[in-house]
């Protein structure tokens, strides 16, 4: 076993010296982050993009773009707020449509409409640079689709993540409704083939969480991934 032990951030720094292309992969969402997630419904570690540099001993200024992975509708494991949650047939179908049960335990996800309230908050303490959008072949047949761009609190609306779980379990989401598509876009390769309704559905999830998004995917397959832009062009 000797044989595969090395100073994996000497490597790791050697290669991005050289000019390689490295890639660090995290685990778990951003609300399950040990200190910026919805304590105590949390990991045991740090999920943000700033643990890779720890965890690889890399230092901060070798980190060039942050790709944040979200689907086209949000889950949740386990217990914790949740509040575009969905307790009914919608949530039923976007459970079953889209395979929302764990992989190892077989326990359902909890499903609901896009959050782009939690999702502004993960791009803010990770530094998201590109996005990356998935399951959106999961919304089809939809004639309409919810996107929560708010939270209301006691009467008043609020943009931004609240640091309170009190608060976070108090909120209602502020939601934006937007015509769906009734076409199966599972074998789409093409973004010029996209409904109409599918590509805008894309460009205002843009909008709102305030970053672009590079790829998305339309299924399991490596085949039914669509890249817009490489996160690895540009970089300096």
């Amino acid at each position: 076993m000797s044989g595969y032990i090395a100073n994996t951030s000497l490597i790791v720094n050697q290669k991005i010296d050289e000019g390689k292309d490295v890639l660090f992969e995290g685990a778990q969402g951003g609300l399950l982050d040990v200190d910026h997630g919805t304590y105590p419904y949390v990991t045991s570690s740090n999920t943000v993009s700033g643990s890779a540099c720890v965890g690889a001993g890399v230092g901060p200024n070798k980190m060039h773009r942050v790709l944040g992975v979200t689907k086209a509708y949000t889950t949740r494991v386990g217990s914790g707020p949740f509040t575009t949650e969905l307790q009914d047939e919608m949530g039923e179908r976007l459970r079953k449509n889209g395979g929302e049960f764990g992989a190892t335990t077989g326990r359902p996800r909890r499903c609901g409409w896009f959050d782009a309230v939690v999702v502004k908050h993960s791009l803010r303490l990770s530094g998201l640079t590109d996005l990356a959008i998935t399951k959106l072949d999961v919304l089809g047949g939809l004639k309409k689709i919810k996107l929560c761009t708010a939270y209301k609190h006691k009467g008043k609306t609020i943009h931004e993540f609240p640091a309170s779980l009190r608060m976070q379990q108090e909120c209602e989401p502020v939601y934006e409704e937007v015509k769906g598509w009734e076409d199966d876009i599972s074998m789409v390769k093409d973004v010029a083939d996209l409904p109409k309704n599918a590509y805008r559905y894309i460009k205002l999830i843009e909008q709102l969480v305030g970053v672009d998004a590079c790829m998305i995917s339309l299924g399991n397959e490596r085949s039914q991934t669509m890249m817009f832009k490489n996160p690895f062009h540009d970089l300096p």
